[in-house]
This record gives C-alpha cells, structure tokens and sequence, in this order.
C-alpha cells in the first residue's frame, strides 16, 4: 500500500499527526502511552482517556487504539500478567483471585513475581519494592512500541498481525509481567552460567554521605582515578583495592559491598572538601536531587526528539516495502548499531525480537563485553541477554578506513544507532549530516545520557542520572532516605525509549517520502517517564515521595509474599513469619486479600508456575525471557 502522506502544514515532526486514539483502563498502565501518543502527534477522541473506565478486562488492563489518515484500526492490550496466564494450582488457588494470573494483580505484585524486587533488593540483603511505577511505564512503553511497528508495517505493504488467510485482525498484547522480566534479564541469564559471578553477591552500595549530611553518587570507568579519590580523603590502601572491583561491578549485579572504611572516609569530610577531591582526582561526584527541586526545573520536554533530515527523499532504486510476517512487523529493516553497554544495544535487541535484521559494529577483536564474567558456552551470559541473535562487524572508527567501512555499511541500512560520548560523532565525521549524506533515508538514532537539556551535568551513567533527577527519592518511600537503584533502572527503560523513537522515526520516514529522520532519546528522558506521577505530585504541592513502608513485602517461614497495594495495610496486620508461604497466601485470600510469592532466586523462574511455557535457554543454554510482545 501507499503510506499516507503528511501535508505540508504538518510541518512538526510527528509521525501520529491525523491520526486519533481511544485509551481506556487503568491510567497506571495506560497514562505513559497515552501520553506518547499525543506527544508523537495523536489526537485523543472526545471523551477517551486513561481515566481507569472499565475495558474488556476490567482494570486487570487497559486498551488502546489508532487510526485515521488513512490507516485502519491497530491496537494495544496492556494487562499485568500474561493473558495466556499461568498454570491454576492449589498452591495458587486460595489467593489468586483473577483466575490464570497467579496473583498479579498491579505494580507490586508484578514486581514481586518477576524478580524485580529480588534485584532492587541486593543492596538491602532483603527483598523490596521499587515505590515507582516501573512495570507499568516499561509496559506502558512497549504497547506504543507495538502500536507503532504495526502503523510501520502497514504503510510499507506489510500487516504484522495478519495470518496467512489474511483474516485476522491487527492487535499486541503486552504485559507488566513480561515487563519485568525483560528489565531483569541480564541477571536471569547470569544464573545459568557455567562459573561463578566475577565478584561477591552481597549487601552494600552508594550513595555515600559527606560530614555535612550532602547524599551523593560517586563515578568513574579509571581506576586510578578511583584510587586517587580515595587516597585524598586518607581512606586505606587496603579498603580502596577492595572496593574497585564491587563498585566496577555493580552495574551487572545491581550491588556492591564496598569496604565500611570507605563511608567511613565520606563521612570524614565536608561536601567541599569531596569536590575538591572528586575534581583533583578526575572522578564525578553528584548530590542526590529530591523530586521537588527536580520538578522546580523540570522543561516538560518529550522523553525523545524527532527531526527531518535533509531534502532528499530514498535514492531511486532502493526497495522500500518489505514483506511483514506474523509477529515481525519489521521484517526487512536493517539496523546498523554500535552500541555499548545496556541502552543502545538494547534498543536494538528490542528491534531484533521485531523483525529488523541487525548488525553490531564492534571495534577490533570484537566487544570486549562479550568475556564479562560469567560465562554460558565461553561468552558472557549477560552479553547475550541483549545482543543474541545480531550479526557482527569489526572496524576501527578511529581509523580512516574503519569510518569508511562503516559509511558503506549506512548506505545499505535502514537505521543506525548509537550511545557514543558526547560529541564523538561529529569529531568523526558520523554525525547525522555526514551520515543523512551517504543515504538520504537514514534513521539516525543516538540514545545519550541527557540529550543536552541540563547544564552542567555530571556523567550519563545509570546511577548518576537517577541522583540528579530525584530517581533515588522516587524509588524509596518517604520514611527511607533516598538511594538511587543499583538495578539499572534507566538503563533499561532507556533502552526501552530508544526502541520507540527508532519506530517512532521509521514511520514517519515513511509517511514523508524517504526522508531521513534523526532520533534522540536519553537516560534524562527515562528518569522523566518513571518519575512522572511523582513530578506531578510535587508540582501541586503534594508529598512526591511514597508513604513509610510503600511496598515492602511481608517475612514468611520460607520467604516471602508481596500484597497488592490495595491490600497492603490489611495484610500488614497479619503475623505471617510462622507460616510457609503457599500457607500464608492462604490465609490472606480467605480475607479476600490479594498477594503473591516474591520471586528471591531468579533461577527458579524456569519452574515458576506464574510463567509457565514462557521461560526459555538460548543455544549456548543461557535463560531467555520471553518477547515482550504478541501479536494477534
């Protein structure tokens, strides 16, 4: 089919323009991509919004649609759990009050089930609650990720969603559940390595605290510069070779255990006096914001940016419509991705699992993340979450010939995607102009830390973005002090947005000729899209931050339970610590309380009956978490 075409007076660069969404269900769940849409250029009906009105699923869900402008209907479910659902047992039974949903009722409950509360409580030594909604937004995220690769399909010929018959109609399903899974899956693939983690799984972790009581985050990639940090504030020698190798780490296994000399040597100093050392040493140090002071500044700017790339349309010749098959609606895209770390490659991995052909440019002798501890089949299990599946290519960018090298591989994709430094592009010559140059009809997608919209601001890393955006208060309730996640959070949802632009951006491409587009999405965005609701919050003068205990889950015999969080303060009242778990689920369901068994070992989501067919190994036998999408 043709793709409709934008007017000339649509001159915003919104891929949605003309088009109309009906949402419905629980704004938790529907709010995030009713928002997107708008943002991407989609006009709510009169009267439709997320406003928690009843769907086909009641509020276990929530639904949306687009169309107009000469696209039929696509849609979107977002429910908590997964619609095939789980396996009914009478361990289950007694407390599952939504049959086939093994108590995943809401945000707590899906973070229970799927080891996010087992992962963000590393740090702790004990499992708890993310106080945002994280879940939900990664959800939230993927059904416009899915709404938009269908609208891409459809206007280069293509319908993801139809069957061989051609009878069946366009629609994704996604899940907060297999939301969660998908933010966990670097740790679940360590679990099935073939040796042991590089270093201790243990309680501890930043942020560190200064004599005058000033939080704060701590980065660097130099261990010298680590060393001499510490060596300024007299810390001992032997403490400071001791926590290099946690705190290196602590992005894989979301803690670190660092020697208590070292907060010790913090607390010995005021605030100035660990500037002065973090700017001598050639480490960042950054105080932890609260919400307010973050909302005080906040530019209410979209979490990416779109913009046209040139006057030239496609070159003549080049094919432009590529036949979609069922649950790939991209299908023929080539995504050319060099990428490093967590955002970008998952970005790309996000495209894969859609269809998209992709290809890793790797610098001579191939990623050097691919020998990270631990192993699964001699590559790193953790490598492979994100990047199975990608072909691979070597060149030296540093080198005239590898930058040429990579130019030819441009002319022939159809994205390229990239978390390089700051102003690294355009030192080499691949900036979105020199590249748009070589093919006209590029997406052009670079995920950054902060996309340029705060100034001054620290280093783009994980850890450090949620301390400038009052992520670390957003995650705790308000009677702990504010910590900054050592699961990579917004490395994560990052990744997640990064996916959406890029469709985002190859839609509208096809809606304007072949023009090329050029994408940014940023870690500042993620911290922006999870701490929305508590933004708001503080904007209207209310508490931004979670009630004291939000979201913790509840000692049984054997582990665990989390209740739903309507259910929380009613099950709090209840002694459960002498009871075994299935026991204690029991006894809430018979008081018409909704809970579930927190996932503490990622290991045994292979036999967890809330996942059951869904939880596979890859070739080299490292787990894999299920797509996160599925099309109908």
């Amino acid at each position: 089919m043709t793709s409709p075409a934008l007017t000339t007076a649509q001159a915003a660069a919104r891929p949605l323009d003309a088009l109309r969404c009906d949402v419905a269900g629980p704004p938790e769940l529907t709010w995030p991509a009713a928002e997107h849409l708008r943002l991407l250029g989609a006009t709510p009906r009169e009267g439709a919004g997320a406003d928690g009105a009843a769907g086909p699923y009641g509020l276990s869900g929530g639904h949306l649609t687009l169309d107009g402008a000469g696209f039929g209907p696509v849609t979107a479910d977002v429910r908590w759990a997964d619609p095939a659902g789980p396996v009914r047992t009478e361990a289950t039974a007694a407390y599952d009050t939504t049959p086939g949903h093994g108590g995943v009722q809401d945000e707590a409950t899906a973070q229970a089930a799927t080891g996010v509360m087992a992962v963000h409580g590393r740090r702790d030594g004990t499992p708890r609650g993310l106080a945002a909604d994280y879940t939900a937004t990664a959800a939230s995220v993927l059904a416009v990720q899915g709404l938009l690769a269908q609208l891409f399909a459809r206007a280069r010929g293509g319908d993801p969603a139809t069957s061989g018959t051609g009878t069946a109609g366009p629609g994704v399903t996604v899940s907060a559940t297999r939301a969660g899974l998908l933010s966990v899956s670097q740790y679940f693939a360590a679990t099935g390595a073939d040796e042991d983690e590089a270093t201790e799984l243990a309680p501890g972790g930043p942020p560190f605290t200064s004599a005058d009581g000033t939080l704060f985050e701590l980065e660097t990639l130099d261990p010298g510069a680590w060393a001499a940090f510490w060596r300024a504030l007299g810390a001992p020698a032997e403490a400071i070779r001791a926590g290099w190798r946690p705190f290196q780490f602590r992005y894989a296994t979301a803690c670190a255990p660092f020697p208590d000399a070292l907060h010790a040597a913090t607390r010995g100093h005021r605030w100035p006096r660990l500037l002065e050392a973090a700017a001598a040493s050639g480490t960042e140090v950054c105080a932890l914001r609260t919400l307010a002071e973050r909302a005080a500044e906040h530019d209410a700017a979209a979490p990416w940016s779109l913009s046209r790339l040139g006057p030239a349309a496609v070159p003549a010749g080049r094919p432009r419509s590529h036949p979609a098959t069922p649950g790939h609606p991209l299908a023929g895209v080539t995504v050319l991705e060099a990428g490093r770390r967590i955002q970008a490659p998952l970005a790309a991995h996000l495209l894969r699992l859609l269809g998209a052909d992709v290809v890793r440019v790797e610098p001579p002798g191939g990623d050097p993340l691919r020998g990270m501890p631990p192993a699964c089949g001699g590559v790193s299990a953790r490598w492979l979450a994100l990047n199975r599946g990608k072909r691979a290519v070597e060149a030296d960018i540093k080198a005239p010939s590898g930058r040429r090298r990579l130019r030819g591989l441009v002319a022939e994709a159809d994205v390229f995607l990239h978390n390089w430094a700051p102003g690294k592009a355009a030192q080499l010559g691949l900036d979105a102009a020199d590249l748009s140059a070589v093919n006209p009809g590029i997406v052009y997608a670079y995920t950054s830390g902060w996309a340029g919209r705060l100034d001054p601001a620290p280093i783009g890393t994980d850890f450090m973005v949620q301390a400038r955006t009052g992520v670390g208060a957003a995650v705790r309730p308000a009677d702990e002090p504010p910590a900054p996640s050592l699961m990579t959070l917004l490395d994560v949802l990052g990744g997640l947005l990064g996916a959406e632009a890029v469709l985002a951006g190859l839609l509208l491409r096809e809606r304007n000729g072949g023009r090329g587009v050029r994408v940014d999405s940023s870690l500042l965005g993620a911290a922006d899209a999870l701490t929305a609701p508590a933004l708001r919050r503080a904007a209207r003068g209310g508490g931004p931050r979670r009630p004291a205990g939000f979201r913790r889950p509840l000692r049984t015999a054997d582990g665990w339970v989390a209740p739903a969080d309507r259910c929380a303060a009613a099950a709090a009242a209840y002694d459960l610590t002498g009871l075994p778990t299935a026991d204690a689920l029991r006894l809430l369901g018979t008081h018409g309380l909704t809970a579930t068994a927190v996932t503490t070992d990622l290991a045994s989501l292979h036999g967890d009956a809330r996942f059951a067919g869904t939880i596979g190994r890859d070739a080299l036998g490292a787990p894999k978490v299920p797509t996160p999408w599925t099309f109908t």
